[in-house]
């Protein structure tokens, strides 16, 4: 793929140069809301690559509008990456960093990036700390 949006509903994703973007327009107190939502938008519209072996960093950023919202962003990170597994890793074991953030923003939406980590990034961030 080439960076072009795939889109169904609410939700939208990318794939370029093996990271992938999906956004979720919108948003609400109830985060089981997110996980057939995002679900359904890889079973019945994606066709980027398949799930691979390794680890992977996924960030997953919450966009909000006037007062932040009342989310737990832990069940929103286990939602989300209860919907992705096994359409960009095989399972969230794999998640080996994970950055979840809720900040203001120009509109509602949750951004999530995917990508998978070689050996020297892991390195290099265990001698950041």
């Amino acid at each position: 793929m080439h960076g072009d949006w795939i889109s169904h509903g609410k939700v939208r994703a990318r794939e370029t140069e093996g990271v992938v973007e999906v956004v979720v327009d919108g948003l609400t107190t109830q985060t089981k809301y997110y996980k057939p939502l995002v679900y359904e938008f890889f079973r019945k519209a994606w066709r980027g690559s398949r799930p691979s072996w390794g680890e992977f960093g996924v960030d997953i950023v919450m966009e909000y509008v006037g007062d932040p919202p009342w989310i737990d962003l832990d069940n929103l990170a286990k939602a989300i990456l209860d919907a992705i597994k096994g359409y960009t890793f095989h399972d969230d074991a794999q998640v080996a960093r994970l950055l979840v953030e809720r900040r203001a923003g120009e509109r509602e939406q949750i951004t999530v990036t995917v990508r998978k980590l070689s050996d020297v990034n892991l390195l290099g961030a265990a001698y950041q700390r």
